[in-house]
């Protein structure tokens, strides 16, 4: 690769990772957003997408590995669920033949909450990736699966576990 090339990846590198930087900045504050005007805490927020992404995958969580997925203390953890489900963003089920055993699953109330604020940003999303075609989405999907697991592996890492 010429020095021209080098120079010119380089600074693709950095622009890249600053539009990341930037883009979970502003994920942050619509996050936080969302939480300010449902009264909810941070933590609440962090379970619900938890949840959210456990239901989605198919294997919702219990209450101790939403505690260990957030990193919260079994006291703090059946406070943010309780919290949670008095406002009606979650639900306790018990589903399997243990009746001992709980899942949390997202609440309807909560769910068309979560759809009337973040529906739109869901719209705008689209027309973004509308102007890309499957190979390029292809390219982006790769690319940010990688980003994540990196960032995953670090996570985990620095935590000890």
């Amino acid at each position: 690769m010429c020095n021209t090339g080098r120079v010119h990846r380089d600074q693709l590198r950095q622009e890249i990772v600053t539009l990341l930087r930037s883009y979970s900045v502003e994920a942050q504050h619509v996050g936080h957003a969302f939480a300010q005007r449902h009264g909810l805490h941070p933590t609440d927020l962090q379970a619900l997408i938890a949840v959210m992404h456990a239901e989605g995958r198919g294997d919702p969580l219990t209450p101790g590995r939403l505690g260990e997925e957030i990193g919260l203390s079994s006291g703090a953890t059946t406070a943010a669920i309780d919290r949670l489900e008095r406002a009606g963003h979650l639900r306790r089920s018990r589903e399997s033949a243990d009746r001992r055993v709980v899942h949390l699953r997202y609440g309807e109330p909560g769910m068309a909450l979560a759809m009337a604020f973040f529906g739109p940003l869901g719209q705008r999303t689209d027309e973004v990736m509308a102007g890309f075609g499957d190979a390029e989405l292809a390219t982006v999907h790769r690319f940010l699966a990688g980003m994540n697991e990196a960032l995953s592996a670090h996570h985990r890492e620095v935590v000890g576990g």
